[in-house]
């Protein structure tokens, strides 16, 4: 009820009297979606395509959604993710299966909501929108337990998730002969997204490419992102 008397801020950026700012609804509009990954790649992580730089606003929007419950943000980050995967496919209307990362068991049970889920379902509904066939395939399982990847540099982080994750035989024949594209809601080291590729590869159904949310960036020239701000252009080691 007091959210009704009284709107609830912006989450990206603290202003006024509403959930989402026009400026910040702004940085998850897609067009600064693009190619995106880390300076060293991770073997066998897919082409990347991100929608917006994992800095200001756009980083409090994924962790209000993520780690605070927002889930009103579900339907503007899904349209981001959606703008990247459009991004990371080209302009066909070919039908597409959006391959979320999972998160652990213990996280999504703290959360109380699979945020990843929920943003590849957002993003699915926003293609099939624009005319394109999409379903979501929540087919990545945990093989074993994984550490807690904060802290971790990029060769630990892969030898953390190295064969973490697996699809079961009977999901995996649910995917033959479809586009596969990963989603997940960040980039940063690739790890995460190229053991879910191989655990994809393993099973028989290589995935087309890798699309998420925003990519983290580090102070540097060039921009890996486009649409990147100056001086926070280029990927740094990290997810």
């Amino acid at each position: 009820m007091l959210d009704l008397l009284i709107p609830a801020r912006c989450a990206g950026c603290g202003d006024g009297r509403t959930g989402l700012c026009p400026p910040c609804r702004g940085l998850l509009d897609g067009t600064a979606a693009g190619p995106a990954g880390p300076l060293r790649p991770p073997p066998g992580l897919p082409p990347v395509h991100a929608a917006a730089p994992y800095a200001g606003p756009v980083r409090q929007l994924l962790l209000a959604h993520k780690e605070r419950g927002a889930l009103r943000l579900a339907g503007p980050l899904g349209g981001a993710l959606a703008a990247a995967v459009r991004s990371a496919t080209g302009a066909g209307a070919a039908p597409l299966l959006l391959v979320p990362v999972p998160s652990a068991k213990a996280a999504t049970r703290a959360r109380g909501h699979d945020p990843m889920l929920r943003l590849a379902r957002a993003a699915a509904r926003e293609l099939r929108l624009g005319g394109v066939a999409t379903l979501v395939a929540p087919v990545l399982r945990q093989a074993r337990p994984v550490a807690d990847q904060a802290g971790l540099g990029a060769a630990e982080r892969h030898r953390n998730l190295h064969e973490a994750l697996t699809v079961p035989a009977r999901l995996a024949a649910r995917l033959a002969g479809h586009r596969l594209v990963l989603v997940d809601d960040l980039v940063t080291t690739g790890a995460s997204l190229a053991e879910a590729a191989r655990a994809l590869r393993a099973a028989g159904c290589p995935p087309r490419a890798a699309a998420t949310v925003a990519a983290a960036v580090r102070r540097g020239p060039g921009p890996v992102l486009r649409g990147a701000p100056a001086g926070e252009a280029g990927l740094s080691p990290g997810r």
